[in-house]
């Protein structure tokens, strides 16, 4: 049975419940009293989840969040040459410090690997990893703040797509086709070396 990895590391870490991107303005509905630390759990946990999902992937990706321990500094691995690009995005979008960022982000991605390391069987493959992200992905998109433009950063600018955050029968039916593709992508990845 799979688990909402975004809503079940939102609650493990104690953020605030996050909003889904309103897909006409691709913007959070807010006012100005909106909490720093509801921007910042907004643009963080969804960031650290699309990445991961991209990193996943790779056959490299797959295997490091398969078998990594807690000691590995995700930042570096998940956002790679973009890195700044994302932690200058994040401290920008929810009015916090580049430093306090990348050492949330690190602690952000160690728990969700966590999580998915403990939803997969002992004994789970790459191409478990795989599947297992590929099912997140409609879970985390709709949470995505435009302004962070993670597709664009990582290379994938479905990520980025309006569709992501529509509701109901049309957009489904789109993020399905979508989807079977991701997987025929990284079942392609799987076999070339």
């Amino acid at each position: 049975m799979s688990i909402n990895l975004l809503e079940t590391l939102q609650i493990q870490l104690g953020y605030p419940a996050l909003q889904k991107i309103d897909p006409n303005t691709q913007v959070v509905k807010e006012n100005d009293e909106t909490p720093d630390e509801h921007r910042f759990s907004q643009a963080a946990l969804t960031a650290v989840l699309t990445a991961l999902y991209n990193y996943s992937h790779t056959d490299i990706g797959a295997e490091k969040i398969r078998t990594s321990s807690s000691a590995t500094t995700w930042a570096d691995l998940i956002f790679t040459d973009n890195q700044q690009s994302v932690i200058k995005g994040i401290s920008d979008y929810a009015n916090y410090t580049k430093e306090n960022v990348i050492t949330k982000l690190n602690s952000i991605a160690t728990a969700a690997v966590s999580i998915i390391q403990e939803q997969l069987p002992a004994d789970a493959t790459m191409h478990q990893v795989k599947k297992f992200m590929n099912t997140q992905r409609n879970n985390i998109l709709p949470f995505l703040p435009a302004e962070l433009q993670m597709g664009e950063l990582l290379h994938d600018n479905t990520l980025d797509d309006r569709t992501n955050k529509m509701e109901g029968p049309v957009s489904s039916i789109m993020r399905a086709i979508v989807g079977s593709f991701s997987n025929g992508e990284a079942e392609k990845k799987d076999t070339v070396l």
